[in-house]
């Protein structure tokens, strides 16, 4: 090979190996979220006295975040097919405020969350167990594997259902909005309740309802100090659940509900 030769071939060199690179990045990127969705499938699958699935994952790489879109969650051997957990949307991303002060903390983004507790559906027995503590705590830090420091739900809903009872018992809280920021103790350390939630939503009979606090997820028992109200609620609403439980049917009235609890070491 002369010397011309070895400088076109070195030439070549130069710009094949970059080429090379750049098309397996975008190789692994077009299948990057296949690779995800598979991956977040399996943990919801092994997630013992429950079954789930994702509908699509988008990937963002330049805000480090992905958004799982259409998940759900069942008991197994339910006896209904209504989703225990449902989520239109999960946006679970790196909280980059954070990083300034020297902490690498995730943010979620939860829209059109359902959680559904169906009465039968709970009495159910599963062949596989009821997971513990230790398995929730598992199944969420291979989803999520940064500490969690903000916590975020729009749109969301809260129901009890007793699908046997007659009439059907549905209790619901809908229009959720929930926010929970801090909870990795970023910011305001020296506060010994130093993350505040917040959370709104609608009741059956046009109630409201309310919760309002700060805790301290920080200590294995957490310390809290939280106040919660429902208001104004049409109490002819309930009057499935009271006739089915308590043999009481109400004409008219209100009902209003308040509480408040506060623990410390």
């Amino acid at each position: 090979m002369t010397t011309t030769q070895q400088k076109k071939f070195y030439k070549r060199k130069r710009f094949i190996f970059p080429l090379i690179l750049i098309l397996s990045l975008i190789v692994f990127r077009i299948f990057l979220p296949t690779i995800v969705k598979n991956y977040v499938n399996r943990v919801l699958s092994e997630l013992p006295g429950y079954y789930g699935q994702v509908a699509d994952i988008d990937i963002a790489l330049i805000r480090g975040a992905y958004v799982i879109e259409g998940l759900y969650l069942n008991r197994v051997n339910a006896k209904t097919q209504v989703p225990f957990v449902k989520i239109g949307e999960a946006d679970i991303s790196v909280e980059w405020k954070s990083l300034f002060k020297g902490k690498i903390v995730s943010e979620i983004y939860l829209d059109q969350l359902d959680v559904i507790y169906v009465q039968e559906d709970m009495q159910t027995n599963s062949k596989e167990g009821e997971p513990d503590e230790e398995d929730w705590t598992k199944a969420l830090v291979d989803l999520v594997p940064l500490d969690i420091n903000r916590f975020e739900i729009t749109n969301g809903k809260l129901a009890f259902v007793e699908v046997n009872a007659d009439p059907t018992i549905d209790l619901q809280i809908n229009q959720l909005m929930l926010t929970a920021d801090n909870l990795r103790n970023v910011i305001a350390k020296d506060r010994t309740l130093p993350s505040p939630i917040k959370a709104s939503g609608k009741s059956i009979g046009g109630g409201s309802f309310s919760l309002d606090g700060k805790v301290n997820l920080i200590k294995e028992i957490p310390d809290m100090d939280l106040a919660f109200a429902l208001e104004d609620v049409d109490v002819t609403a309930i009057n499935d659940f009271s006739n089915h439980y308590a043999s009481l049917d109400f004409e008219r009235g209100n009902l209003g509900l308040f509480s408040e609890i506060a623990i410390a070491d």
